[in-house]
């Protein structure tokens, strides 16, 4: 089976391309624009960050992880093996990325569901060079054969391969050199206690806050060679709903918004408008969103309502409104879920500035009490 390339890690005294002399971190004054000079050309087109010194937010995992690559480095040791867990669009990939490249190592990259049988994994584990890491997305996804194909090789840096079947079948124990495995979720209630158990290292990686974003946003417009306003970037983080990978996707956006109209900068009143054609508000509600709040009130006259029935007022899919609408809903407290069914809340009402329709019966509401 084909397999992703391996990256290489700089070597020792090496820098990354973001670490170059001069490069400036993107970071402006209050009313200034954050623009790019004429080195920026040498910069990154990734967005990813290179180094843990490049990483915004989550500054005590970074922390934590400066820690363990210090001891790994100290001993001569491979990192230990590390899990990541966190919503999508944090920075669980970039992290899997960054901690090679600080050790000056190889990585090979692979997912979960690209892993149907042990077969599939025994190239990527003998291939491993010593202290290089293995990164596994979506490692919750792995099929039980697999998982427990990996148990030995975790702990005792061996495979076990059965040649042949029946009474002529033996077995070869193959040694490995020591890798660590890195492995990202975004669902670690569905991992099995004992691979959860075999990873030394648990990090969660949570929101960020606007603060983080809006620097996230001012490096990254730099890297994209974009002339972007403070104001602007404020707006951008306010919408990413603290998601940095979303706030990537609305940059990219105005910029080529600003590009098709022939604007040679990003003005707050520019992104403003790209903004309101793409429909988010300043919270991060999309029109779906927004739809779906509506329907909440107006139909249901603010619930409480079963999610098929909404789904199928909205003529939306249950399984898009559960796992794309609902979340970040939840999160800010516009709905709530209750085992009578979703409800809409006063601070949603405020936001779209509705009124309910009417009042649930006082009965009914004295009766699921």
């Amino acid at each position: 089976m084909p397999r992703d390339p391996v990256l290489r890690g700089p070597g020792p005294g090496e820098l990354s391309p973001d670490s170059e002399e001069g490069v400036s971190s993107g970071a402006s004054a209050e009313g200034e624009d954050v623009g790019f000079d004429v080195d920026d050309g040498q910069l990154d087109e990734s967005l990813r960050p290179q180094t843990l010194d490049d990483v915004v937010g989550q500054s005590k995992v970074v922390e934590r992880l400066r820690i363990v690559l210090e001891a790994a480095r100290r001993r001569g040791d491979p990192l230990s093996h590390l899990l990541l867990d966190g919503p999508p669009g944090i920075g669980k990939t970039t992290l899997a990325t960054v901690l090679p490249r600080e050790l000056g190592v190889d990585v090979q990259i692979t997912s979960g569901p690209s892993l149907s049988a042990p077969k599939d994994l025994l190239p990527y584990l003998t291939n491993a060079s010593r202290g290089s890491v293995l990164f596994i997305d979506e490692i919750h996804r792995l099929p039980p054969t697999v998982e427990e194909f990996l148990y030995p090789a975790m702990e005792d840096f061996r495979i076990d391969i059965t040649l042949g079947e029946g009474l002529n079948a033996r077995t070869i124990n193959m040694t490995l050199e020591p890798f660590t495995l890195i492995g990202a979720t975004t669902r670690s209630g569905m991992l099995t206690a004992p691979l959860r158990d075999r990873f030394v290292n648990r990090e969660h990686l949570d929101f960020y806050g606007i603060e983080d974003v809006t620097e996230i946003v001012r490096r990254n417009a730099k890297r994209l060679k974009a002339r972007l306003e403070t104001g602007a970037a404020v707006a951008i983080a306010r919408r990413s709903r603290g998601v940095p990978r979303k706030a990537n996707n609305l940059l990219r956006w105005i910029r080529d918004f600003a590009d098709a109209g022939g604007h040679t900068a990003i003005t707050d009143e520019l992104a403003d408008a790209a903004l309101k054609m793409l429909e988010v508000d300043e919270l991060g509600l999309d029109s779906l969103d927004r739809k779906y709040l509506q329907t909440l009130a107006c139909v249901f006259g603010g619930g409480p309502a079963g999610m098929q029935a909404i789904a199928h007022s909205m003529n939306t899919a249950g399984e898009t409104i559960e796992d794309e609408v609902e979340p970040f809903l939840l999160r800010v407290g516009f709905v709530q879920r209750t085992p009578r069914g979703r409800m809409i809340t006063a601070a949603a009402l405020t936001h779209l500035n509705l009124t309910l329709d009417g009042e649930p019966d006082e009965s009914q509401r004295q009766l699921f009490k």
